[in-house]
């Protein structure tokens, strides 16, 4: 099987309310082929998510102008819990598409990295609970009645889940809901998806997101006729990576990802990748491709 991919692109996001530095900025991870066809890697450390957008853009426009085929990858996750298009009362089909049209429209974020991603959250609480659930994790002074500094209850059985599938699965230790202190994701899942939204407007179907849009399924290169960016989630942190001297261990951790993606794929084994567990389930499978999405882990 030949190759799925000739260039690789993985970011590491941030949901920082200025601009980052150090740990919170935003790590841009690409391996890509050089003139004489071998892979070469380059980084960018941005800190913006504005500009981090734009550099993002340059590099598919680049890679389009080559004719290469990317691997864009997002370290959170691209779908939330199962259920919560239908707490929002929101109908567009898939759910999937209705969350993220949702985050679209009501998130704010400046150049500057100023953003609304609590009062989005606390909303979302309101609409679903009336009270500070699902959602928790914020300053002190971002705390309303609709969003409090920590989590005020448990989960039961008639709420939204704490976890996806995929969290619970690969144990993941990483709930959706929680926006702020060590560990959390959710923050960057509200400023993250409306980014990777306008990069699917601007392409159309020339970027597909797997697995929302692709299905649960293993990958070939006909499946890929005519796209030319494939979108996943990915988790860096699962990557064991040395630093070189001198290299941040977010790059680090992107940068030993990008290069196992790339070794599989040179040997064929990437495409299969994309295919589901075979513990999973059909219901598994249909609220994965319709809701929560999965991380590509190899």
């Amino acid at each position: 099987m030949s190759r799925l991919f000739t260039a690789y692109v993985l970011c590491g996001w941030s949901a920082a309310s200025k601009p980052a530095t150090g740990a919170d900025n935003i790590w841009i991870a690409v391996l890509k082929r050089d003139v004489r066809f071998r892979l070469a890697f380059e980084s960018f450390s941005v800190t913006t998510r504005t500009e981090a957008e734009a550099r993002i853009g340059l590099i598919l426009d680049d890679l389009k102008k080559r004719g290469e085929k990317a691997l864009l990858g997002f370290d959170f996750p691209l779908g939330l819990p199962r259920g919560l298009a239908s707490a929002l009362k929101l109908t567009t089909e898939p759910a999937w598409r209705a969350v993220w049209d949702h985050l679209i429209k009501t998130v704010k974020d400046k150049p500057n990295n100023l953003n609304n991603r609590f009062g989005v959250a606390a909303d979302i609480n309101r609409r679903t609970n009336d009270g500070p659930f699902p959602f928790w994790g914020c300053p002190p002074r971002d705390t309303l009645t609709t969003l409090q500094p920590k989590k005020t209850r448990e989960h039961g059985p008639d709420d939204l889940p704490e976890n996806r599938l995929a969290d619970i699965a690969l144990k993941t230790g990483r709930s959706p809901w929680k926006l702020y202190f060590n560990g959390s994701i959710g923050g960057q899942i509200i400023l993250g998806i409306p980014v990777i939204g306008r990069l699917k407007a601007a392409k159309a179907e020339a970027l597909k997101i797997w697995p929302l849009e692709t299905g649960w399924k293993a990958l070939s290169p006909a499946d890929l006729d005519g796209v030319e960016v494939v979108v996943v989630e990915i988790n860096a942190d699962l990557a064991k990576a040395t630093p070189f001297p001198g290299e941040a261990k977010p790059l680090a951790q992107l940068r030993t990802l990008a290069e196992h993606f790339a070794k599989l794929d040179e040997a064929g084994k990437l495409g299969a990748a994309f295919a589901p567990p075979k513990s999973a389930d059909p219901e598994t499978v249909t609220l994965v491709e319709s809701e929560e999405g999965w991380p590509l882990v190899v």
